[in-house]
């Protein structure tokens, strides 16, 4: 498959499944326009519409400040131009943090931590992983780190049936550092190229349940100095600013390096993609737009606001 029709088929998929069909922008921006006129009243709905689906403030003045300049500038006179206004406002936001997990074939295994409270879609974002990086030709295998919830090491094992590659897991209650440690030198032996681990759904405000994610880190540096090679953060789009508050929180903690935002494909609250590509340019790798083992898609900006804006 060439790059362009993969570009359309991402586009399609995203623009059936934002908030089913009718995102927060996705709407009749014709209907802004006063005898064909945009009126700056219109910027402030705009706006409004973006701070409601938790764009954050940051973003939110960026934008609305962009399309005031374009708009004074005379280059918002109908509708089209208003969209096309609208992409290059989000894409100045979005292109910079639109960064592909790459892993380099030099690094073996590449280990790649998964953190995130509960309930945001960290296991199913593990498996989908597993299975989109064995799709392409890697060794994976998932280390089910998080010992500190019922069943989360069944659901993994789950998941990781599903996807195909092993799973290295201990009794519930056993040291997650351990069980991660273990997994890595397993890795190691077999020469699995990749370790994707998960860990315990922190709440981000438990103090010493962040200082067991720092110790699994140092336990692991005693394989590679350099491991953690990802700290991939899953985040849960329906949660609003509450999504915010808690990457900054971990990335305080424990020094992200990536966003996974799930559930984008049944919120109105997905305007908190801006705020955190905003507020720390973190790279976001991928998106979750459905439950399939194949609904995470790599995070491509051009994409994700062609099919925000419409046409």
């Amino acid at each position: 498959m060439n790059s362009s029709s993969e570009k359309a088929g991402v586009f399609a998929r995203l623009r059936a499944r934002l908030n089913r069909g009718d995102s927060w922008l996705t709407y009749d921006l014709g209907r802004l326009f006063t005898a064909d006129k945009l009126p700056e009243s219109a910027v402030d709905e705009l706006g409004d519409r973006l701070l409601m689906a938790d764009a954050g403030v940051e973003a939110t003045d960026q934008l609305c400040d962009h399309l005031r300049r374009e708009l004074r500038a005379g280059r918002i006179k109908n509708e089209t131009q208003l969209r096309a206004a609208l992409a290059r406002g989000l894409l100045e936001i979005l292109r910079p943090v639109a960064k592909p997990l790459v892993i380099p074939p030099y690094v073996k295994p590449f280990v790649l931590f998964v953190a995130g409270v509960n309930g945001v879609g960290k296991t199913t974002t593990i498996g989908k992983l597993a299975a989109r990086y064995k799709r392409e030709g890697k060794q994976v295998l998932i280390a089910a780190g998080d010992t500190f919830r019922a069943a989360a090491a069944e659901q993994l094992a789950t998941w990781a049936q599903r996807a195909g590659v092993p799973l290295i897991a201990q009794g519930a209650g056993a040291d997650s550092a351990s069980v991660i440690y273990d997994a890595v030198a397993a890795a190691k032996a077999r020469g699995v190229e990749l370790v994707i681990a998960d860990t315990a759904g922190r709440l981000h405000t438990q103090a010493h349940l962040m200082e067991e994610l720092r110790k699994i880190k140092r336990v692991v540096q005693k394989h590679d100095r350099y491991a953690p090679h990802e700290v991939l953060m899953v985040v849960d789009a329906t949660t609003g600013g509450n999504a915010l508050n808690q990457a900054l929180q971990f990335h305080e903690a424990i020094g992200l390096t990536g966003i996974a935002m799930t559930k984008l494909d049944g919120t109105a609250k997905g305007g908190v993609l801006l705020a955190i590509a905003k507020r720390l340019a973190l790279p976001i790798r991928f998106i979750g737009v459905g439950e399939g083992i194949e609904d995470l898609e790599a995070f491509d900006a051009d994409a994700y606001v062609q099919a925000l804006i419409g046409p």
